[in-house]
């Protein structure tokens, strides 16, 4: 059990919504408008940096925001195509009761991410997406301004994540980290607090 909790910040894909099938669907679009040889499996690895991060790292050298465009359009055509995790509408009824602060901290970018809340009704009021001045996971820019809009000190903090980088980016903003094992990244011995189920996470907090 983690003491103290004050305040939960929630990646978003692989945590609260399950959008690995809308990803494939979007990069397959854009493989071929693109003419990419570049496999789903490949950018999959890399889930969880921001998007021009992503392509950097598998190998594409140009259109950059181009490429972004296409993604971002087919993923919210397709967007019918993610699912929210079971009981997470009702966790965070539970997390609210105990009076403790919940938000989203995501690489996502804001339309589709506000879009994506609005779809399946859940309301946070604090919402941290891609901005230009905040770097992106691992890097600790986007956690640190939610904890400052919450008002909330970092050791009454945690940050629940999918892939490695989430960890990278809790552990350099000094917040604790709880990894779901039902999400997109492998598991790892170096993860302290972990969950198989969104609702197991009431036990680590309350």
């Amino acid at each position: 059990m983690i003491g103290n909790i004050k305040l939960i910040l929630f990646d978003l894909d692989g945590v609260l919504i399950n959008s690995i099938t809308n990803m494939e669907t979007s990069w397959k679009k854009v493989q071929k408008d693109f003419n990419l040889s570049i496999s789903f499996n490949k950018y999959s690895k890399h889930i969880g940096l921001p998007f021009k991060n992503i392509l950097k790292k598998i190998g594409v050298k140009k259109d950059f925001d181009k490429i972004e465009k296409c993604y971002q359009f087919h993923s919210i055509k397709s967007i019918n195509k993610i699912k929210m995790y079971p009981n997470v509408k009702t966790t965070l009824k539970t997390l609210k009761k105990l009076n403790i602060k919940v938000g989203i901290v995501t690489s996502k970018d804001r339309k589709r991410t506000l879009k994506l809340l609005k779809k399946n009704k859940l309301n946070f009021e604090i919402i941290v997406t891609p901005k230009k001045n905040l770097r992106g996971k691992p890097n600790p820019d986007q956690l640190k301004k939610a904890i400052k809009i919450a008002k909330i000190d970092k050791k009454n903090t945690v940050y629940v994540g999918d892939m490695l980088v989430d960890f990278k980016a809790a552990k350099n903003s000094n917040i604790n980290y709880i990894h779901t094992e039902y999400g997109y990244g492998k598991k790892n011995k170096i993860y302290k607090y972990s969950i198989k189920r969104f609702n197991d996470i009431i036990q680590l907090v309350a």
